[in-house]
């Protein structure tokens, strides 16, 4: 029997544009009417490695239709919460990016940023590699200040390498330069690393907290969380390969010994109520190292997760 379409489309996951969590595309950035914007920032210049970044954000919208079932937000019995229910999102789509560019790239993620800031919503940037960062975080520059929370295998802190100054070495590093950055929060950083000593001594010299995984883990949710400044803005940039690469296969730079998924969802959680959570780029999921898929239904998992979480906790 054919379906009736004046009761509407049913619209499962796997069929129709992916948009990110199938919510609406809005690409005229001039005329934002959101809670949340997601942008696409599919900019991998700045690897030193494996490339892939720049399928990201194709990747992370096609997983998040999992989720997106078209029910009145998503209900979680242990919170006994119904997230997503009625904040507003919207999927703006890609900053324009020139390979090769890294400037024009950088500068063109930066207007889009800028544009959702302007529009009173909170940015959520897919990546792209971790220079995408960069331009995020220039874009806040008429913001109030803002405490920057990464999380992440890697320091990032190298202040300049052969003359590079704006890869995905380098984020952490121009960030803590702004002086509208009061702090950093640097959580599962560990291993063989791609910073050398007199980075982490800058980093801390610079007002940042360094807490590797195991850090972490030995403190406790709770007690990581109090290191953080209370009641502040938040700034969060999460690189995919802080997860274990038994669950995040697919990214460029993967680390044995990473997070697990609750670990970093009780975090983000608890980051939602200590504070206010003014811009998120999730950066490195590169699809191609990963055939199951399984690093972009976590990436778009974790977002979807933290979204619900903010605009809970902002009402």
């Amino acid at each position: 029997m054919a379906h009736s379409y004046e009761t509407g489309r049913l619209d499962l996951p796997f069929v129709g544009i992916c948009s990110f969590g199938k919510y609406p595309i809005q690409l005229d950035w001039d005329n934002l009417h959101a809670d949340f914007a997601i942008l696409g920032a599919p900019f991998d210049g700045g690897t030193q490695w494996r490339a892939g970044t720049r399928f990201g954000p194709r990747a992370i919208r096609e997983a998040s239709t999992l989720f997106a079932f078209g029910h009145a937000g998503a209900y979680d019995h242990e919170d006994d919460v119904t997230y997503l229910a009625d904040c507003r999102i919207v999927d703006v789509g890609d900053a324009d990016i020139i390979h090769t560019n890294t400037d024009q790239s950088h500068a063109n993620i930066e207007v889009g940023v800028r544009k959702i800031l302007q529009a009173g919503a909170v940015p959520v940037v897919l990546g792209g590699d971790h220079s995408i960062n960069i331009p995020c975080i220039r874009a806040f520059s008429e913001q109030a200040p803002m405490h920057l929370i990464q999380i992440d295998a890697h320091l990032d802190f190298v202040d300049e390498r052969h003359g590079v100054r704006h890869g995905h070495g380098n984020p952490m590093r121009r960030a803590a330069e702004q002086p509208y950055i009061t702090g950093l929060t640097q959580l599962g950083i560990r291993n063989v690393s791609s910073t050398a000593r007199d980075g982490y001594e800058a980093a801390r010299a610079m007002g940042s907290d360094i807490l590797s995984v195991r850090q972490c883990r030995a403190l406790g949710v709770a007690a990581v969380l109090e290191r953080i400044p209370a009641g502040g803005r938040y700034y969060l940039s999460i690189d995919i390969d802080a997860f274990d690469p038994s669950i995040a296969p697919g990214t460029g730079t993967p680390s044995h010994g990473g997070f697990s998924y609750y670990e970093v969802l009780e975090l983000l959680a608890g980051l939602a109520k200590r504070g206010n959570v003014a811009g998120i780029d999730l950066v490195e999921t590169a699809p191609d190292y990963d055939p199951s898929g399984i690093t972009a239904i976590l990436a778009a998992q974790i977002l979807l997760n933290l979204i619900g979480r903010i605009a809970a906790n902002k009402k």
